[in-house]
Protein backbone atom coordinates (compact mmCIF):
# COMPACT_ATOMS: atom_id res chain seq x y z
CA UNK A 1 0.00 0.00 0.00
CA UNK A 2 1.18 3.49 -0.81
CA UNK A 3 1.80 6.11 1.58
CA UNK A 4 -0.70 8.18 0.09
CA UNK A 5 -3.31 5.54 0.71
CA UNK A 6 -2.08 4.54 3.98
CA UNK A 7 -2.58 8.25 5.35
CA UNK A 8 -5.80 8.28 3.21
CA UNK A 9 -6.79 5.73 5.28
CA UNK A 10 -5.83 6.73 8.88
CA UNK A 11 -7.36 10.43 8.44
CA UNK A 12 -9.77 10.39 5.99
CA UNK A 13 -13.72 10.71 7.30
CA UNK A 14 -16.77 8.50 5.46
CA UNK A 15 -19.90 8.78 5.90
CA UNK A 16 -22.03 6.01 7.52
CA UNK A 17 -23.79 3.72 5.22
CA UNK A 18 -27.84 3.72 6.71
CA UNK A 19 -28.93 0.05 7.39
CA UNK A 20 -31.48 -1.38 4.80
CA UNK A 21 -30.46 1.15 2.27
CA UNK A 22 -27.84 0.75 -0.78
CA UNK A 23 -24.34 1.79 -0.09
CA UNK A 24 -23.83 5.43 -0.67
CA UNK A 25 -21.70 7.39 -2.75
CA UNK A 26 -17.87 6.44 -2.42
CA UNK A 27 -16.57 10.47 -2.19
CA UNK A 28 -14.34 11.29 0.72
CA UNK A 29 -14.07 14.55 2.32
CA UNK A 30 -10.67 15.87 3.71
CA UNK A 31 -10.80 17.98 6.75
CA UNK A 32 -9.00 21.40 6.53
CA UNK A 33 -6.81 19.63 9.44
CA UNK A 34 -5.93 16.89 6.82
CA UNK A 35 -5.68 19.23 3.85
CA UNK A 36 -3.15 21.08 5.74
CA UNK A 37 -1.06 18.21 6.70
CA UNK A 38 -1.26 17.65 3.22
CA UNK A 39 0.29 20.17 2.33
CA UNK A 40 3.05 20.39 4.69
CA UNK A 41 3.81 16.73 3.59
CA UNK A 42 4.33 17.92 -0.03
CA UNK A 43 6.83 20.82 1.53
CA UNK A 44 8.70 18.57 3.28
CA UNK A 45 9.17 15.87 0.10
CA UNK A 46 10.49 19.15 -2.17
CA UNK A 47 12.73 20.39 0.59
CA UNK A 48 14.19 16.87 0.33
CA UNK A 49 14.51 16.64 -3.12
CA UNK A 50 16.09 20.22 -3.25
CA UNK A 51 18.77 19.13 -0.03
CA UNK A 52 19.03 16.21 -2.77
CA UNK A 53 20.29 18.25 -5.61
CA UNK A 54 22.17 20.48 -2.99
CA UNK A 55 24.10 18.02 -2.33
CA UNK A 56 24.23 16.27 -5.88
CA UNK A 57 25.48 19.61 -6.99
CA UNK A 58 28.01 20.57 -3.94
CA UNK A 59 29.86 16.95 -4.57
CA UNK A 60 30.42 18.26 -8.09
CA UNK A 61 31.39 21.36 -7.35
CA UNK A 62 28.79 23.40 -9.34
CA UNK A 63 25.92 24.78 -6.31
CA UNK A 64 26.10 28.18 -5.64
CA UNK A 65 25.77 28.87 -1.84
CA UNK A 66 25.77 32.10 0.10
CA UNK A 67 28.60 32.42 3.14
CA UNK A 68 28.97 35.24 5.77
CA UNK A 69 32.48 36.40 5.29
CA UNK A 70 33.11 35.51 8.80
CA UNK A 71 33.02 31.76 7.67
CA UNK A 72 35.59 32.14 5.40
CA UNK A 73 39.28 31.42 6.41
CA UNK A 74 42.21 32.94 3.62
CA UNK A 75 44.61 30.77 1.81
CA UNK A 76 46.86 28.78 3.49
CA UNK A 77 49.64 30.34 0.81
CA UNK A 78 49.22 34.44 0.17
CA UNK A 79 49.67 35.70 -3.64
CA UNK A 80 49.42 39.18 -3.11
CA UNK A 81 50.79 42.03 -1.48
CA UNK A 82 48.97 44.29 0.79
CA UNK A 83 49.11 47.77 -0.09
CA UNK A 84 47.90 51.08 2.20
CA UNK A 85 45.45 52.35 -1.02
CA UNK A 86 44.22 49.98 -3.56
CA UNK A 87 42.00 51.74 -6.07
CA UNK A 88 40.55 48.53 -7.68
CA UNK A 89 39.34 46.80 -4.73
CA UNK A 90 37.32 50.16 -3.83
CA UNK A 91 36.23 49.95 -7.64
CA UNK A 92 35.26 46.17 -6.67
CA UNK A 93 33.56 47.42 -3.73
CA UNK A 94 31.19 50.21 -5.88
CA UNK A 95 30.45 47.59 -8.36
CA UNK A 96 29.32 44.93 -5.37
CA UNK A 97 27.30 47.90 -4.26
CA UNK A 98 25.47 48.58 -7.26
CA UNK A 99 25.38 45.30 -9.08
CA UNK A 100 25.87 42.51 -6.36
CA UNK A 101 28.11 39.94 -6.38
CA UNK A 102 28.44 38.53 -10.21
CA UNK A 103 30.98 35.88 -9.89
CA UNK A 104 31.25 33.48 -7.19
CA UNK A 105 34.81 33.05 -5.15
CA UNK A 106 35.82 29.36 -4.87
CA UNK A 107 36.22 27.78 -1.18
CA UNK A 108 36.64 23.90 0.32
CA UNK A 109 34.83 22.62 3.40
CA UNK A 110 36.85 22.85 6.47
CA UNK A 111 35.78 21.62 10.24
CA UNK A 112 33.81 23.39 12.20
CA UNK A 113 30.97 24.74 9.62
CA UNK A 114 33.94 26.83 7.96
CA UNK A 115 35.64 27.42 4.49
CA UNK A 116 39.32 27.91 2.67
CA UNK A 117 39.35 30.27 -0.22
CA UNK A 118 41.07 28.64 -2.90
CA UNK A 119 40.70 32.49 -5.09
CA UNK A 120 38.24 35.31 -4.60
CA UNK A 121 40.24 36.92 -1.40
CA UNK A 122 39.38 40.57 -2.91
CA UNK A 123 35.51 39.89 -3.27
CA UNK A 124 35.23 38.44 0.50
CA UNK A 125 37.28 41.54 1.75
CA UNK A 126 35.21 43.82 0.00
CA UNK A 127 31.57 41.31 0.85
CA UNK A 128 32.30 41.83 4.61
CA UNK A 129 33.00 45.88 4.17
CA UNK A 130 29.15 45.61 2.69
CA UNK A 131 28.01 43.51 5.30
CA UNK A 132 26.24 40.69 3.10
CA UNK A 133 27.12 37.35 2.29
CA UNK A 134 29.27 35.69 0.00
CA UNK A 135 28.15 33.46 -2.68
CA UNK A 136 30.52 30.74 -3.47
CA UNK A 137 31.08 27.49 -4.68
CA UNK A 138 32.16 24.78 -2.72
CA UNK A 139 34.12 21.94 -3.70
CA UNK A 140 36.61 19.40 -2.19
CA UNK A 141 40.12 20.44 -3.29
CA UNK A 142 43.56 19.06 -2.30
CA UNK A 143 45.75 21.21 -1.19
CA UNK A 144 47.67 20.76 -4.94
CA UNK A 145 44.37 21.13 -6.14
CA UNK A 146 43.69 24.49 -4.42
CA UNK A 147 46.62 26.10 -5.07
CA UNK A 148 46.65 25.45 -9.30
CA UNK A 149 43.19 26.62 -8.78
CA UNK A 150 44.27 30.04 -6.83
CA UNK A 151 47.26 30.63 -9.51
CA UNK A 152 45.16 29.57 -13.06
CA UNK A 153 42.26 32.57 -11.88
CA UNK A 154 44.67 35.24 -11.00
CA UNK A 155 46.52 34.80 -14.11
CA UNK A 156 43.04 34.16 -15.99
CA UNK A 157 42.54 37.61 -14.81
CA UNK A 158 45.75 39.22 -15.28
CA UNK A 159 45.73 41.17 -12.13
CA UNK A 160 49.61 39.71 -10.21
CA UNK A 161 52.22 41.62 -10.79
CA UNK A 162 55.82 39.55 -11.27
CA UNK A 163 57.03 40.26 -7.95
CA UNK A 164 53.43 38.45 -6.46
CA UNK A 165 53.82 35.71 -9.02
CA UNK A 166 57.77 35.47 -7.90
CA UNK A 167 56.61 35.35 -4.09
CA UNK A 168 53.64 33.17 -4.98
CA UNK A 169 56.31 30.82 -6.30
CA UNK A 170 58.55 30.81 -3.77
CA UNK A 171 56.20 30.12 -1.01
CA UNK A 172 55.08 27.12 -2.37
CA UNK A 173 58.78 26.01 -2.86
CA UNK A 174 59.35 26.76 0.89
CA UNK A 175 55.85 24.83 1.78
CA UNK A 176 57.43 21.70 0.12
CA UNK A 177 55.25 21.25 -3.33
CA UNK A 178 56.64 20.34 -5.83
CA UNK A 179 57.71 22.71 -9.30
CA UNK A 180 55.55 20.54 -11.07
CA UNK A 181 52.26 22.18 -9.16
CA UNK A 182 54.09 25.74 -9.11
CA UNK A 183 54.57 25.22 -12.56
CA UNK A 184 50.98 24.72 -13.33
CA UNK A 185 49.72 26.89 -11.03
CA UNK A 186 51.23 29.67 -12.27
CA UNK A 187 51.02 28.12 -16.45
CA UNK A 188 54.68 28.76 -16.98
CA UNK A 189 57.76 26.24 -17.72
CA UNK A 190 60.86 25.51 -15.99
CA UNK A 191 63.27 27.92 -16.43
CA UNK A 192 60.54 30.76 -16.10
CA UNK A 193 59.88 29.21 -12.89
CA UNK A 194 63.74 29.37 -11.34
CA UNK A 195 64.13 33.14 -12.67
CA UNK A 196 60.83 34.03 -10.24
CA UNK A 197 62.39 31.74 -7.48
CA UNK A 198 65.84 33.59 -7.78
CA UNK A 199 64.53 36.65 -8.13
CA UNK A 200 62.16 36.12 -5.03
CA UNK A 201 64.84 34.55 -2.58
CA UNK A 202 67.29 37.56 -3.66
CA UNK A 203 65.56 40.40 -2.70
CA UNK A 204 64.16 40.21 0.95
CA UNK A 205 60.36 40.11 1.67
CA UNK A 206 60.55 43.02 4.47
CA UNK A 207 61.82 45.13 1.26
CA UNK A 208 58.99 43.77 -1.36
CA UNK A 209 56.47 44.28 1.24
CA UNK A 210 57.05 47.65 1.63
CA UNK A 211 57.39 48.63 -2.08
CA UNK A 212 54.36 46.65 -2.86
CA UNK A 213 53.20 44.86 -6.09
CA UNK A 214 54.44 47.27 -8.20
CA UNK A 215 52.72 46.51 -11.18
CA UNK A 216 54.42 48.49 -14.07
CA UNK A 217 57.69 47.03 -12.83
CA UNK A 218 58.09 43.59 -14.94
CA UNK A 219 60.92 41.08 -14.50
CA UNK A 220 63.87 42.76 -16.39
CA UNK A 221 63.60 45.64 -13.80
CA UNK A 222 62.84 43.26 -10.33
CA UNK A 223 65.67 41.52 -11.66
CA UNK A 224 67.75 44.92 -12.13
CA UNK A 225 67.11 45.57 -8.60
CA UNK A 226 68.15 42.12 -7.33
CA UNK A 227 71.53 42.00 -9.01
CA UNK A 228 72.09 45.73 -7.45
CA UNK A 229 70.77 45.10 -3.81
CA UNK A 230 73.96 42.27 -2.59
CA UNK A 231 75.86 45.19 0.20
CA UNK A 232 73.51 47.82 -0.41
CA UNK A 233 70.74 47.23 1.61
CA UNK A 234 71.34 49.82 3.61
CA UNK A 235 70.72 52.71 0.58
CA UNK A 236 67.46 50.25 -0.48
CA UNK A 237 66.54 50.68 3.84
CA UNK A 238 67.29 54.76 3.18
CA UNK A 239 64.87 55.05 0.27
CA UNK A 240 62.09 52.95 2.37
CA UNK A 241 62.69 55.03 5.45
CA UNK A 242 62.24 58.54 3.52
CA UNK A 243 59.75 60.71 4.71
CA UNK A 244 58.22 61.30 1.44
CA UNK A 245 58.39 57.21 0.47
CA UNK A 246 54.85 56.14 1.67
CA UNK A 247 53.32 59.23 0.26
CA UNK A 248 54.43 57.53 -3.71
CA UNK A 249 52.70 54.54 -4.83
CA UNK A 250 53.83 51.39 -5.63
CA UNK A 251 55.64 52.22 -8.52
CA UNK A 252 56.82 55.30 -7.14
CA UNK A 253 58.63 53.84 -4.44
CA UNK A 254 59.87 50.58 -6.60
CA UNK A 255 61.69 53.41 -8.65
CA UNK A 256 62.72 55.36 -5.64
CA UNK A 257 64.75 52.06 -4.17
CA UNK A 258 66.13 51.54 -7.68
CA UNK A 259 67.53 54.84 -7.62
CA UNK A 260 68.96 54.37 -4.42
CA UNK A 261 70.51 51.52 -5.33
CA UNK A 262 72.05 53.07 -8.74
CA UNK A 263 74.45 55.21 -6.68
CA UNK A 264 77.70 55.43 -7.61
CA UNK A 265 79.74 54.10 -4.05
CA UNK A 266 82.85 52.15 -3.27
CA UNK A 267 82.70 48.80 -4.08
CA UNK A 268 82.69 45.93 -1.82
CA UNK A 269 86.21 44.55 -0.97
CA UNK A 270 86.48 41.09 0.23
CA UNK A 271 89.89 40.06 2.88
CA UNK A 272 90.60 36.81 1.93
CA UNK A 273 91.56 34.47 4.46
CA UNK A 274 90.67 31.02 3.26
CA UNK A 275 87.07 32.94 1.99
CA UNK A 276 86.47 33.04 5.61
CA UNK A 277 85.52 36.49 6.22
CA UNK A 278 84.19 38.98 3.98
CA UNK A 279 84.29 42.82 4.80
CA UNK A 280 81.55 45.05 2.63
CA UNK A 281 83.15 48.80 3.03
CA UNK A 282 79.95 51.42 1.79
CA UNK A 283 79.35 54.98 2.04
CA UNK A 284 78.54 54.86 5.73
CA UNK A 285 78.66 51.54 7.30
CA UNK A 286 81.47 48.53 7.45
CA UNK A 287 80.32 45.10 7.23
CA UNK A 288 81.84 42.00 8.41
CA UNK A 289 80.90 38.77 7.62
CA UNK A 290 82.35 35.38 8.61
CA UNK A 291 81.47 32.41 7.20
CA UNK A 292 81.18 29.91 10.10
CA UNK A 293 80.74 26.77 7.97
CA UNK A 294 84.43 27.58 7.08
CA UNK A 295 85.75 29.26 10.15
CA UNK A 296 82.68 28.16 13.11
CA UNK A 297 84.94 29.59 16.09
CA UNK A 298 86.66 32.79 14.32
CA UNK A 299 83.33 35.35 14.69
CA UNK A 300 83.07 34.32 18.93
CA UNK A 301 87.10 34.64 18.31
CA UNK A 302 86.48 38.77 17.17
CA UNK A 303 83.73 39.78 19.48
CA UNK A 304 85.73 38.60 22.48
CA UNK A 305 88.50 40.66 21.50
CA UNK A 306 86.66 43.61 20.04
CA UNK A 307 86.43 45.80 22.99
CA UNK A 308 90.19 45.74 23.00
CA UNK A 309 90.34 46.43 19.26
CA UNK A 310 88.35 48.97 19.92
CA UNK A 311 90.18 50.63 22.86
CA UNK A 312 92.90 50.45 20.68
CA UNK A 313 91.59 52.26 17.85
CA UNK A 314 90.34 54.95 20.15
CA UNK A 315 94.08 55.35 21.69
CA UNK A 316 95.32 55.33 18.13
CA UNK A 317 93.18 58.20 16.67
CA UNK A 318 93.72 60.33 20.17
CA UNK A 319 97.45 60.29 19.62
CA UNK A 320 96.91 61.12 15.95
CA UNK A 321 95.38 64.47 16.95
Amino acid sequence: MSRKATIDNLFIQKPATPTGSVASSPDRVRTGAISAMGSSLKELTEGARAATRLQEQLAAGTAVIEIDPKDIAGSFVADRIATDADPHFDELVDSLRMSGQQVPILVRPMEGGRFQIAYGHRRVRACAKLGIKVKAVVRDLTNDELVVAQGKENLDRKDLSFIEKALFARRLEDQGFDRAVIMAALSTEKGNLSRYITVARAIPEKLVQAIGPAGKAGRARWTILAERLPGREHLADAATEAPEFTSLDSDGRFAAVLRALSQPGQKATSWACGKAARIDRRDDRTVLTIDESIAPEFGAYLADRLEDLFRDYVKRRDEAI
